[in-house]
């Protein structure tokens, strides 16, 4: 091997490798301190770390994105503390595979070896599937290590949560995937052909996943090039990443809570970058119309009366122009609902308003604002007394509204921003003409 690779010796390839398999194959690690990336979990300082110390380990779920290492990570620590490994997945697994798979573990800790048992995607398993691994982990049957890309708490059965430690997997950061690329390229003995802004620009487009670099590094080995990519070659040669996104799942709410979050931070630019993370990744973009309308009024509401109109008028332009056209109108309301003034008088009014309603029943409105079509209404009072209160000084009567049995309330308390500082000031004005009407 040559000077140029000697500080980026690739690990030893596992024994089960097969020769000239995939390049992410061929660099998995075949010790825990190879793994890189995710130092704050097996460092010294690390629970698996610390585990592997102790020579014990305790069931545990990794919760991480897709290439960051889970599978050789539950591999490792089986050869770490000696323990039997065994692997299913929850995609090909059904009940059937379980029971083998618990049948071979008890037998073999009869023998005085206990398993590791890993189970990849296990939150495809259902709730009752999950059940069941429950008294082969109580009585020390399987040592259960589970990998997902979901989040445990939405995912997972709280009794097998309440068993097991969740351990969070980092997406890689720039320099772990730049030490894959070196480990790589001192594999393959010769640097990838590639120009310092178009290793850059692979590294970015792998989006914290290791598998998916190394892939990508291994399609450019394979090809004669005469001289090195620049990012524009690199971009035609390679296909670009498609950003990961579950539209049903987690990284869906993660991203439109940021985008609200944003909005309501008042930070233009982030909001826009958030909204662009979920329509580049294929959000049904009136989906995004929709979030921004709640927001308009939920955190703006009345300190800017056009923020709503500008959403619904965005919903109409996407409409009548569809992507990519449409898209513009969106960006164009997102942005105004971020420079916008804020409130959430509007909303809290609401619940407010909804609470006292749902703690008061049935009270009968005055009757003075009770509208009397028949005979009978007049005569028992309906309508009697109601101040028409255009025929008042400055179009206001000062009467009262509330239900006889009731304190009038105050749920709406505009804010002294935007458009609701005149409210509030109008409001003061009617207040204190009531109170000397």
């Amino acid at each position: 091997m040559s000077d140029l690779f000697a500080d980026f010796a690739p690990p030893a390839p596992a024994p089960d490798t097969p020769i000239g398999g995939p390049l992410a194959d061929r660099l998995r690690p075949t010790t825990l301190a190879e793994v890189v990336g995710q130092d704050h979990l097996t460092g010294p300082e690390g629970a698996i770390g610390r585990m592997v110390a102790a020579g014990k380990l305790s069931s545990m779920i990794l919760w991480g994105p897709p290439g960051t290492g889970k599978t050789t990570i539950a591999r490792l620590l089986a050869d770490a503390v000696g323990l039997r490994y065994a692997q299913i997945s929850a995609v090909f697994s059904g009940v059937a595979d379980l029971k083998k798979v618990f049948a071979e573990a008890r037998e073999h800790g009869r023998l005085g070896r206990r398993t590791l048992l890993f189970v990849d995607e296990i939150h495809r398993f259902n709730r009752a599937q999950q059940d069941g691994f429950l008294p082969y982990v109580e009585d020390g049957t399987v040592t259960l290590v589970g990998a997902t890309t979901e989040n445990p708490s939405f995912e997972l059965n709280a009794a097998l949560l309440s068993r097991s430690q969740v351990l969070i997997l980092h997406r890689l950061g720039a320099d772990a995937l730049n030490e894959l690329l070196a480990r790589g390229e001192a594999l393959e003995e010769r640097p990838l052909p590639l120009d310092d802004a178009a290793r850059a620009a692979l590294v970015a487009s792998a989006d914290g996943d290791g598998r998916f670099l190394l892939n990508q590094a291994e399609t450019l080995f394979s090809i004669d090039l005469p001289e090195p990519l620049d990012p524009a070659g690199l971009s035609a040669l390679l296909q670009r990443r498609v950003a990961v996104y579950d539209k049903d799942r987690e990284g869906h709410y993660n991203l439109i809570s940021a985008l609200h979050k944003s909005l309501r931070g008042s930070d233009p630019q982030a909001a826009l970058y958030y909204m662009a993370r979920m329509l580049t990744a294929g959000e049904e973009p009136l989906y995004v119309l929709r979030r921004l309308t709640r927001f308009a009024s939920e955190d703006i509401g009345l300190a800017d009366p056009q923020a709503l109109v500008q959403c619904l008028a965005a919903k109409d332009a996407y409409e009548f122009l569809g992507s990519p056209e449409g898209e513009l109108a969106i960006v164009q309301a997102c942005l105004y609902l971020a420079t916008a003034p804020k409130s959430n008088a509007a909303y809290t009014a609401q619940k407010a308003a909804f609470k006292s309603a749902r703690e008061t029943g049935s009270l009968m409105p005055p009757p003075s604002i009770l509208n009397a079509p028949t005979r009978l209404m007049k005569d028992i009072g309906y309508g009697k007394g109601y101040a028409y209160d255009h025929d008042h000084q400055d179009g206001f009567s000062g009467a009262n509204y509330w239900p006889e049995e009731m304190t009038p309330a105050r749920f709406y308390e505009p804010t002294r921003r935007g458009f609701e500082q005149r409210i509030a000031e109008r409001m003061a004005w009617w207040d204190e003409r009531r109170q000397t009407s």
